[in-house]
């Protein structure tokens, strides 16, 4: 339940800070009578995201793994990095976590007008189609679970993997905000829209399906180019084994030896049972 835990919060508090620095920032041009400056709010967006991110993975990326996006979770999955079981309770808990991240957020701002729900349409501030929304989810998507995949394919790359899945999902939602408002992430999508209704619950199911296809997509490249089979894995095995030995003289003697007290206890055992079988 740890894992599931630490899914819920992490993806609470990405919903909650992401899309409530997105609110804020709004809201702050609004009561002070200026025109609300995109360039500027997609930075704060995405950096909002991003640093978010970055906390929760050294917060929870030993307990869960911190992907808090269930496109992440379904890679995963498919390069059987989690069993089926686990693969749903990370899914419950990170749609759970979103949609309260969303409503605190809603109970903060005392209304359910505006919680940064991913949109298209009338709805976004470029105005872009169905299908151009369905393609920029699924390729951001692909580009980040890739990222997500590949930065922590191998353990001694924990240390700085937080920082470079930050830094992709800053880049990430630099492009994508003015489009859609910044998705990627079918639970961040789900969350607002669960709560704010209208609109964006209509809409939301082209930020569930983009990035779960972009993730499928990730996970099979991903195989392609970390991927090595059995066989060329045995006999890159043998040569390090082989080349240990030679830096190592001292130990390859040690191991020499011992092989060679295996091999005589093997053969008095066997003369042993020779002998009973005789008499």
């Amino acid at each position: 339940m740890k894992k599931y835990l630490a899914e819920f919060i992490g993806t609470l508090a990405l919903v909650l800070i992401g899309c409530g620095t997105a609110v804020g920032a709004n809201a702050l041009f609004t009561a002070l009578g200026m025109g609300l400056p995109v360039a500027f709010t997609t930075l704060t967006i995405a950096v909002a995201f991003g640093v978010t991110y970055i906390a929760m993975y050294y917060v929870f990326g030993s307990v869960s793994g911190c992907h808090l996006n269930p496109a992440v979770s379904l890679a995963v999955l498919i390069n059987k990095g989690m069993g089926v079981k686990d693969f749903f309770g990370y899914i419950i808990a990170q749609l759970v976590g979103a949609a309260a991240g969303a409503g605190l957020l809603a109970l903060f701002v005392q209304g359910r007008t505006s919680l940064d729900a991913c949109a298209y349409g009338d709805s976004s501030t470029f105005g872009i189609t169905l299908w151009m929304a369905l393609g920029l989810e699924l390729v951001t998507s692909f580009i980040f679970v890739l990222v997500f995949l590949g930065a922590t394919d191998k353990k001694e790359k924990t240390v700085v993997s937080g920082i470079v899945i930050g830094l992709a999902l800053v880049a990430v939602y630099l492009f994508s905000v003015p489009f859609t408002g910044g998705g990627a992430n079918p639970a961040r999508a789900f969350g607002p829209a669960i709560v704010q209704l209208s609109t964006a619950i209509k809409q939301v199911w082209v930020f569930i399906v983009g990035p779960l296809v972009g993730g499928i997509l990730a996970a099979l490249v991903n195989k392609i180019f970390r991927g090595e089979p059995k066989e060329a894995k045995a006999i890159e095995d043998k040569k390090t084994d082989a080349k240990a030995k030679k830096e190592n003289p001292i130990e390859a003697a040690i191991a020499a030896d011992e092989e060679d007290d295996d091999a005589e206890e093997e053969t008095k055992e066997d003369a042993k049972d020779e002998e009973k079988v005789t008499e």
